[in-house]
């Protein structure tokens, strides 16, 4: 037995859609973050995809963040997809709306904390409410993510979240997967155009065969973040899986890392400076691959430092 993992009609858009809406903006991965793009986000009904008011399933969801991920549009993607499972129909709306931003992780140090108007603690597999005590501490990140310092005065428990943990698993997939492409793509454009004794570089072997390994270790996470939203849809996030979208999460990470090195050696000199091609994508799929898995994640800056540059 197959299964189709294409897009169907309304899957190609939602991508399409999605896609054109970036275009349009002229955003970059070294774009920062603008809270009233963010609001179109919302406006044009991506953030509220999954909840019980939008019309998308996790199928949908992966279509729009591979859209996005492409773009390298920037936010706490799969930080709201995870909150609007868990929240309040009046808190649902205000991320859908994308008016309210949200923060997850485990404090003291928090992503997109400097524009969050809501914060959620994560610890294993449970979540939990928090309230600031005290300003915020903005803290510089690898990828360019404002985080911050603070501390949170834990609330109330918002219980085990496996569909929330599942959705934020397929979130990070479908993007670190959108971001190697974008890279590769980069990295196959300059190998193709690059001229070395006479010939492209792209023909020599040596170049030509790390880039189409790395294309088809993203093929193939790609394809898993496909089945396992696939899965959650009709599962709605029975344990196996979480254990397939975890699965496609580290597939992703694996692949776009790949793809982030080899893209570096095809560019040479070119890929490692700041202003080049390859930096502005490396550094956000470093980010994101090296923030801790929600669960299991417990612990402050130990735990998170890994994401930020200093």
């Amino acid at each position: 037995m197959s299964l189709d993992l294409a897009f169907d009609d309304a899957q190609q858009a939602i991508h399409d859609a999605v896609a054109h809406f970036c275009a349009a903006g002229g955003r970059s991965a070294e774009a920062d973050f603008s809270p009233a793009r963010w609001r179109e986000l919302g406006a044009l009904g991506v953030l509220a995809l999954t909840t019980p008011e939008g019309e998308g399933g996790a199928a949908e969801l992966v279509a729009a963040l591979e859209a996005l991920g492409a773009a390298g549009f920037p936010g706490p993607l799969a930080a709201s997809f995870l909150a609007v499972s868990v929240l309040t129909a009046a808190e649902r709306a205000r991320i859908g709306d994308g008016e309210a931003i949200v923060s997850v992780g485990a404090p003291p140090l928090m992503p997109w904390a400097p524009h969050a108007s809501l914060f959620l603690i994560a610890e294993r597999d449970a979540l939990w409410h928090a309230t600031p005590r005290g300003p915020v501490e903005p803290v510089a990140t690898l990828g360019g993510e404002p985080w911050g310092r603070l501390q949170l005065e834990r609330g109330a428990a918002l219980g085990s979240a496996p569909q929330a943990f599942a959705l934020f698993d397929l979130s990070q997939a479908a993007l670190l997967a959108a971001h190697g492409q974008s890279l590769l793509d980069a990295a196959c454009d300059h190998a193709r155009t690059r001229v070395q004794f006479g010939r492209t570089i792209g023909e020599f072997q040596a170049v030509a065969h790390p880039l189409a390994d790395a294309s088809m270790r993203l093929a193939g996470a790609r394809t898993l973040a496909r089945a396992a939203a696939c899965a959650f849809d009709e599962a709605r996030g029975a344990t196996p899986t979480r254990t397939l979208a975890a699965a496609a999460r580290t597939s992703a990470r694996g692949a776009a890392l790949a793809s982030a090195h080899v893209a570096h050696q095809t560019f040479g000199a070119l890929g490692i400076t700041l202003e080049g091609p390859a930096f502005r994508w490396s550094r956000r799929i470093r980010q994101l691959a090296s923030q801790p898995p929600r669960e299991g994640a417990g612990g402050g800056d130990d735990a998170l430092l890994a994401a930020v540059g200093g």
